[in-house]
């Protein structure tokens, strides 16, 4: 059964995903920033009931109470402390109901911010007096039946820390005590993260964190720090960058997929919840969902899955006895793959003769890409499986997660075992709005290591939820790898938990430079003391400049140096491009051969005879 309280689940080893901002909501729908934002508990309750209502179709499991700022002092300021209790206890009860509308589990977390006033010893206002304010707060919070109370938005630590003392009074609810800081992780006065973390772990917080600043990317660096220090539970809620005032509205520049990226780093690193502050809508949080969903449903301690008591993991298949591809990969032989994109419409003969055309120059395998570029193609499942039928030559299938829930994926894997299909490429995809499709909607249960955690229980002979499936599968698990990626630690930092999950060979992005495969190289091979798992590096011959300036500034994740558009534009004519990409390619192949254990090459265009000069010569 599922833990009933916040406290059960967060004992229960649980990751959350707290709301957005409520005053952006509020602000969005009119309410300006001279009117009291808490004062529309009692003035406008439909209006916080809607709200709640978005946050949580948006995936939202924790509703953060509309009383940030409901404290006597801030509320005198409007002529409103009389209603204090009656304000916060609203609060509590449009969470409440909300929940119980949508008939979903989730939680109510009582908010409550600084006093707006300085205390000892940077102001006139005493602990004791500054503990009284926050108690006279906490007991209609508490009262009304939240589940859980939140500090949010403290500079000064003192201050957070009656906070702390006035709530631990009056219950034993957990607390998540959250500061805000600026891009260095300093709080007020430079209190370094180090320390007022560990401040907050010593005083009782039951999760510990950070909230506001300027945009996610200084939390994630942040994360690194804080893990070092506690052993609590970690909670980041970031806001979506600066503001601008656009109109008279406060306007956040990042985009939805960019928290939603942040929260699977987030969780991918160890994070226990996430969130937003200001600007953060319910769009922000449903991207954070899906990403929510695929960067932890898998990545955890041991790899994956809780497994029924009754169900054992069965022996996985010897690598070696998955496939002819998976043999020479284990016999050291060197391997060479084509890539050939499925057909767009139904019929596939073209492509049928450009795989018998690569049989014949002796390619081991055929990749099939999986919606590369979110574009509309027949199911690559479906291509592999008649190339393998009608040409019989292997295929390597690529999977995606986009496009298909956890219950799709299951099955599709397993009509692909069932059908005989052995070679996997284990991948993300690439997001709807890169193909012509971008109102489209993406699932990402989960991403590529995810996916990897999955293909590994069914190697097993176990299904998503633990129990047997019989007979266990025997795919050979490949990953994708990008040695020149933009942010390489992140890139790094995937790859190893890939490799963690069960992945057993790699293939890399297109290389149009030895240097950067070599670094990456050193990395791989440094992973488990063994020489790392096999990686097979990708090559594309470039066809025109035009082709390369395509993929230097279209293609996600590809990087073509300027030496090399240099050396394309120095020819006007098409053969002698041609030519040139074809140069280039032969002198990465010379570099990189002796410490890669094969090359996927690219057809552009699916022209086979632009990667048969880069295969070697066949005898007789």
């Amino acid at each position: 059964m599922l833990p009933n309280t916040f406290q059960q689940a967060l004992d229960a080893g649980e990751c959350f995903l707290f709301d957005g901002s409520t005053a952006t909501a509020l602000h969005d729908r009119g309410i300006t920033l001279q009117r009291s934002f808490e004062e529309c508990n009692l003035k406008s309750p439909d209006l916080l009931l809607a709200i709640h209502g978005e946050f949580l179709s948006a995936g939202a499991q924790v509703l953060t109470t509309n009383t940030w700022g409901a404290g006597r002092l801030k509320l005198a300021t409007r002529g409103l402390e009389s209603q204090l209790d009656a304000i916060n206890r609203e609060g509590v009860a449009l969470a409440q109901k909300a929940i119980k509308q949508q008939g979903v589990r989730a939680w109510v977390a009582g908010c409550i911010g600084p006093l707006g006033v300085r205390i000892e010893p940077w102001g006139p206002t005493s602990f004791d007096e500054a503990r009284e304010l926050f108690r006279e707060q906490a007991v209609p919070l508490i009262e009304a039946g939240s589940d859980l109370i939140v500090l949010e938005g403290f500079e000064d630590l003192n201050e957070i820390h009656q906070a702390l003392l006035a709530v631990q009074a009056l219950c034993d609810l957990p607390i998540a005590a959250l500061m805000t800081t600026n891009e260095e992780g300093q709080a007020h006065f430079g209190a370094e993260p180090e320390w007022f973390i560990q401040q907050l772990d010593t005083w009782g917080a039951d999760l510990v964190g950070v909230i506001g600043g300027n945009g996610p990317a200084p939390y994630l660096r942040l994360l690194e720090r804080l893990k070092a220090i506690t052993a609590k539970p970690i909670i980041l809620q970031p806001n979506p960058g600066l503001p601008k005032v656009v109109d008279g509205r406060l306007i956040y520049g990042a985009s939805p997929e960019y928290l939603g990226e942040f929260a699977s780093r987030a969780l991918a690193s160890g994070a226990r919840a996430v969130g937003g502050c200001s600007g953060t809508t319910p769009a922000h949080i449903r991207a954070m969902r899906g990403a929510f969903r695929q960067g932890r449903a898998f990545v955890q301690a041991g790899g994956g899955f809780e497994l029924k008591p009754h169900e054992q993991p069965q022996p996985e298949v010897p690598f070696a006895s998955r496939s002819r591809f998976s043999l020479k990969l284990a016999q050291g032989e060197f391997t060479y793959t084509v890539e050939l994109v499925p057909p767009k419409g139904m019929e596939y003969d073209k492509l049928l003769a450009k795989t018998r055309q690569c049989r014949a120059l002796g390619v081991d395998a055929i990749n099939v890409p999986d919606g590369p570029r979110a574009m509309a193609r027949m199911s690559a499942l479906a291509t592999a499986l008649i190339i393998e039928q009608q040409v019989g030559l292997e295929t390597i299938l690529h999977y995606a997660c986009r496009d298909r829930n956890l219950l799709g994926m299951q099955g599709d894997l397993l009509g692909a075992a069932g059908l005989g299909l052995r070679n996997l490429l284990a991948v993300t995809g690439d997001p709807p709005k890169l193909g012509p499709y971008p109102q489209s909607t993406a699932v990402f249960d989960v991403d590529a290591i995810g996916l990897v955690n999955m293909i590994k229980r069914l190697n097993q002979g176990l299904d998503l939820g633990g129990a047997g499936i019989g007979k266990p599968t025997s795919f050979s698990v490949g990953v994708g790898a990008n040695p020149v990626a933009a942010d390489m630690e992140r890139e790094k930092h995937r790859f190893q938990l890939k490799v963690e999950a069960g992945a057993q060979w790699a293939i890399t992005q297109p290389v149009f430079e030895p240097e950067g495969l070599f670094r990456f190289l050193d990395f791989t091979e440094a992973l488990d003391g063994k020489g790392g798992i096999p990686i097979i590096a990708g090559i594309w011959p470039l066809k025109s400049l035009r082709n390369a300036e395509f993929m230097a500034n279209e293609v996600p994740g590809a990087y073509v140096p300027p030496s090399v558009l240099t050396r394309m534009a120095k020819w006007s004519t098409a053969e002698d491009q041609v030519k040139e990409g074809l140069a280039i390619s032969l002198e990465v192949i010379e570099a990189i051969r002796p410490r890669v254990r094969g090359l996927q090459l690219s057809a552009p265009f699916g022209q086979v005879e632009l990667v048969a000069p880069l295969l070697p010569k066949r005898e007789g």
